[in-house]
């Protein structure tokens, strides 16, 4: 239990977040920056890159960082665009294949990061002296 509670749970929670965010009638009042929503959504989705390879890890810890990080890439990509799907179905919402490459590329730059830091700490653990 200790394990689902802190691998998927955040994983999930996270999910349901961005669910109940796409399902409001409008957007939050953002500032006006041109493509801040672009922004907004690659962090949003750089993080569920992060969750997605934290609980596959956690799932899987033998298969390779690769493996990993393409799984967790297209899950979150995936899961951006079925919001993005679930937008069109929302009043006042629409669905934006330009979001959804926002999304796909902040999950893809997060998964980068964080198999770049398990890389670094694994290479970092190994030249450890005994």
């Amino acid at each position: 239990m200790n394990h689902f509670l802190r691998y998927w749970l955040p994983l999930i929670a996270y999910c349901l977040i961005l669910f109940l965010q796409s399902s409001s009638e409008s957007p939050a009042d953002l500032p006006a920056i041109e493509h801040v929503d672009k922004v907004l959504h690659a962090g949003a989705y750089g993080l569920l890159g992060i969750l997605f390879y934290r609980a596959y890890r956690s799932r899987w810890p033998n298969a390779s960082g690769w493996t990993m990080a393409n799984a967790s890439l297209l899950s979150a990509a995936f899961y951006g665009l079925s919001d993005e799907i679930h937008q069109y179905f929302v009043p006042g919402r629409s669905a934006d294949p330009w979001d959804w490459l926002a999304d796909t590329t902040g999950a893809m730059l997060g998964v980068v990061a964080y198999h770049a830091l398990m890389y670094y700490q694994f290479r970092k653990a190994s030249a450890r002296p005994n």
